[in-house]
């Protein structure tokens, strides 16, 4: 029976090849090729003296592999950024005429929208006088005078060059469709739905703080949410049924995007508007222009307003789309609802819809805070990001800011050195290593993408918190709950070798966030999900909590 231990040889010796002695015709076995293992390869060496020059560079070259963590994939990216405005600055001789020309007419229009406003203000804050149950309908009697704010809100827009307004299909009845859901481009939309139907509006909280715009939206009866907290976003999605669900309440209006877009796509809708599962009436917004895009996109407000009050005229179409209704036979999920629905709304729009998100904005308003030369560039469609990775956008916003200090080039690419230097390691195998992961074409340089898809492939993995208090526990080796540098020091050796006091030294103080001479549990913990590529330098102290 042949011998099956692991210290038998793969090949029997009369199996191997033969060479001749050439004088007594004795045949010797061919030697065995010896394998010298070194710390940047795996050399060949023959035991007669010749080396193999070449060197197998990735032996496991996967330095994530202790967690179960495999290469990824990256997501599939597009180019189109919904939230440029093509024109931010004034251009040409025609709109400097034009301006120089509409001067007067500002003048004119800004009194004419000063009135409005006022007008407008006066007449919601009589209506919203001694009414103390604002959780109930408004009184008819009340709704009946902010029709004056609605007149004051379409002299508003008249003051702002929109004479006139086209308009495509109507509204469905109220008890047919409850819930309106529409694009949105331009501060502009608000004004026109609240002339045009008076709706309940889903509002940032931020909203009801702001002057005059605060006391009409109150009006309204307005369901304030805060995007960040989980607890707001469900009280919304109740009161968003409870009005939906009552008559006597306006319809429901909300601009799913979440955010405004230049309207040449549209990004992802959230679910607030779908999960109530009522009927909904779609409607789309365009703004037609040649040399001025009224989009509200990388232009401030001021900007914005100045350049619509020195137009000879601004368009702008609505169209009212056929109802949506969820399907009776099946229980329609909100989230193909919310795909029916946009795919309604891209179809009539002729554009696409992109897996962007508010989060995107956020990116974006950050690489602009940055001073970065094509901010676009760290747009990475958050939507598709947190579904896959289950990743906040608040997350995405302190991932990108340790990318930005990692100094990334005007393609907002980031090189090897760049990348070692923010995250305190020295060169070695394990460091390109850890950059190869993310480099997952092999460029040499890694944008912010890869960077966020690569640390929350790393973040979601269902041993990496099990990873971090084992890594702790490992160093922190009397069990007192808190790391010395020494003891840190001690730990980061089995995974670099040779690491200089100054160098254990920058790492201590990336984990020590209090700065307290020490590094706790929370400071552990808190830096390897900020930078959790970090858990690899503590793989050995993982494997040796697992298998002591």
């Amino acid at each position: 029976m042949s011998d099956h231990s692991i210290f038998a040889p793969l090949l029997p010796s009369d199996h191997l090849p033969h060479k001749s002695n050439g004088d007594d015709q004795e045949h010797a076995p061919e030697p065995h090729v010896i394998l010298t293992v070194e710390d940047d390869g795996v050399q060949h060496q023959l035991s007669n003296g010749d080396h193999l020059g070449t060197h197998i560079s990735e032996v496991d070259d996967n330095p994530f592999a202790f967690l179960g963590a495999n290469r990824f994939d990256m997501p599939g990216s597009t180019t189109v950024d919904p939230f440029r405005n093509n024109t931010p600055r004034v251009e040409g001789v025609y709109e400097w005429l034009k301006i120089v020309v509409c001067l007067p007419i500002t003048l004119v229009r800004l009194v004419l929208f000063g009135l409005a406003l006022l007008v407008g203000y006066v007449a919601t804050r009589t209506a919203l006088l001694g009414w103390k149950d604002r959780s109930s309908p408004m009184p008819k009697w009340r709704s009946r005078l902010m029709w004056v704010t609605r007149m004051s809100a379409r002299t508003i827009l008249f003051s702002f060059g929109y004479q006139w307004i086209r308009r495509k299909g109507k509204p469905a009845p109220r008890e047919i469709a409850p819930i309106v859901v529409s694009n949105h481009v331009s501060y502009i939309d608000p004004i026109f739905f609240f002339y045009e139907l008076f709706p309940t509006i889903v509002a940032s909280e931020s909203h009801d703080a702001m002057p005059f715009v605060g006391t009409i939206i109150r009006a309204m009866q307005v369901i304030y949410v805060n995007r960040f907290s989980p607890t707001s976003r469900k009280h919304a999605i109740n009161e968003i049924k409870r009005k939906a669900s009552c008559d006597q309440f306006p319809r429901v209006l909300l601009f799913p995007e979440g955010t405004t877009t230049n309207g040449r796509s549209i990004i992802s809708f959230q679910l607030g508007a779908f999960i109530p599962g009522y009927p909904i009436q779609p409607v789309i917004v365009r703004y037609p222009h040649v040399h001025f895009d009224q989009s509200w996109g990388n232009v401030s407000l001021a900007m914005l307003m100045f350049r619509m009050f020195t137009q000879f005229h601004n368009f702008m179409e609505v169209e009212y789309l056929p109802v949506i209704t969820p399907h009776e036979n099946r229980k329609e999920s909100a989230v193909r609802l919310a795909q029916r629905t946009g795919h309604a709304v891209a179809s009539a729009l002729n554009v696409v819809q992109t897996s962007h998100s508010y989060g995107d904005v956020l990116l974006l308003s950050k690489a602009l805070e940055a001073n970065q030369e094509n901010p676009s560039l760290y747009l990475v469609e958050m939507a598709g990001v947190e579904a896959e990775f289950h990743l906040s956008s608040l997350e995405a916003v302190d991932f990108l800011d340790v990318f930005l200090s990692m100094n990334p080039d005007s393609r907002g690419q980031v090189e090897i050195h760049h990348f070692l230097k923010v995250l305190r390691l020295k060169p070695s195998t394990l460091s390109e290593k850890i950059f190869g992961f993310v480099d997952v074409q092999k460029s040499g340089k890694i944008t912010f993408k890869q960077f966020l898809v690569g640390s929350a492939h790393i973040l979601k993995q269902p041993l990496f918190h099990q990873a971090c208090e084992s890594a702790f526990t490992a160093c922190d080796g009397n069990g007192k709950n808190y790391i010395l540098e020494k003891e840190f020091g001690d730990s980061l050796m089995l995974s670099i070798p040779g690491l200089s006091n100054n160098e254990i030294r920058g790492l201590f103080t990336l984990f020590d966030i209090d700065r307290d001479g020490k590094i706790s549990k929370d400071d552990f913990i808190g830096c390897l999900r900020r930078t959790p590529l970090l858990i690899a330098l503590f793989s050995p102290c993982v494997l040796q909590q697992i298998c002591p």
